[in-house]
């Protein structure tokens, strides 16, 4: 039986607030030419990047392509980040924009599908054991069914641990909007997790 329990609102994968300011201290120090606060940086964000591009980008090709050029344009851009937010939305409010960039990149030339095949990309990425996920049905494809808006809020907010208020920088909206494309996340993931019971309660029954 399949139990409609999503994760909580911060999920074991999110980084605990003294892991953030230390993040922050990395890109701070890396900005006054640092190597190893540099090397810190990445290292301590590589996977969420990855994990959040993987999740915006429908070309599984381009994923690590994007990662990379998300920490390129980080670390040209780390003489203007002062501090004022945490480095991890800082950085992926410009794994945002690349994305963005790889969209009006791609629709200036043709493409060979339309087929938005991003879910081979992030399977390795993926986390596992998450409650209510356990019964052969992949966070993966329920996300996949969610609009863009509300899959973005939700991986945001409950699979990389920002809050409600980083989601909104990262985002560009209101927080408002934030909490709201959640919650509607949120309940489609339960409607679909009870369809998904609904074949096996009819072969009991």
């Amino acid at each position: 039986m399949i139990t409609p329990v999503l994760p909580a609102a911060r999920t074991p994968y999110d980084q605990a607030p003294a892991a953030d300011e230390s993040i922050t201290a990395w890109a701070l120090a890396a900005r006054g030419g640092d190597a190893d606060a540099v090397e810190q940086f990445v290292r301590a964000l590589h996977r969420d990047v990855r994990r959040y591009v993987a999740h915006l980008c429908a070309d599984p090709q381009a994923v690590d392509d994007l990662a990379q050029d998300t920490f390129l344009r980080a670390l040209g851009s780390l003489h203007r980040f002062e501090g004022r937010s945490s480095a991890r939305s800082w950085l992926l409010s410009i794994a945002r924009r690349a994305v963005i960039d790889s969209y009006r990149r791609a629709a200036a030339r043709p493409r060979l599908s339309d087929l938005a095949d991003w879910q081979l990309a992030v399977e390795s990425a993926q986390p596992r054991g998450l409650p209510g996920f356990d019964d052969g049905i992949a966070l993966l494809d329920l996300l996949a069914a969610l609009p863009e808006e509300r899959r973005e809020a939700f991986v945001l907010t409950q699979l990389l641990g920002l809050s409600y208020a980083e989601a909104a920088e990262v985002g560009d909206c209101p927080v408002g909007t934030v909490r709201s494309r959640v919650a509607r996340a949120r309940l489609s993931l339960i409607g679909l997790l009870d369809a998904a019971e609904q074949p096996a309660a009819t072969l009991v029954a």
